[in-house]
């Protein structure tokens, strides 16, 4: 998409559909002044993408958001946690399969 002209990336998010997870990227071209979205499905059981860093640096917080909250492996990445530093659960909280109270202990 950079070779397209589209230079610029404003989000990255995912959407889990049960079945499915979708990463969804938002990016623009500042040339043609033109916004794309891609989208990517990936599997529910063991959701995977590579690291689009190094082509966008802005991907650095969407990608470590995603990581955390969806629980998708981001390929070429360190797994540090950074918005769940003192998580406990081992369920991703944003995924619909997530139970509150099931695997989860409050820190004090």
């Amino acid at each position: 998409m950079k070779a397209k002209g589209f230079d610029y990336l404003k989000k990255i998010t995912a959407i889990d559909y049960t079945d499915r997870i979708e990463v969804v990227y938002l990016l623009y071209s500042t040339g043609q002044k033109k916004d794309e979205v891609v989208m990517v499905k990936l599997p529910s059981a063991d959701p995977s993408i590579g690291s689009v860093v190094r082509e966008y640096p802005s991907a650095d917080w969407h990608e470590r958001e995603m990581s955390e909250m969806f629980g998708i492996k981001i390929n070429g990445r360190m797994p540090k946690r950074l918005l769940l530093e003192l998580w406990n659960g081992s369920e991703a909280p944003l995924r619909k399969s997530f139970v509150w109270g099931k695997d989860y202990k409050r820190i004090e």
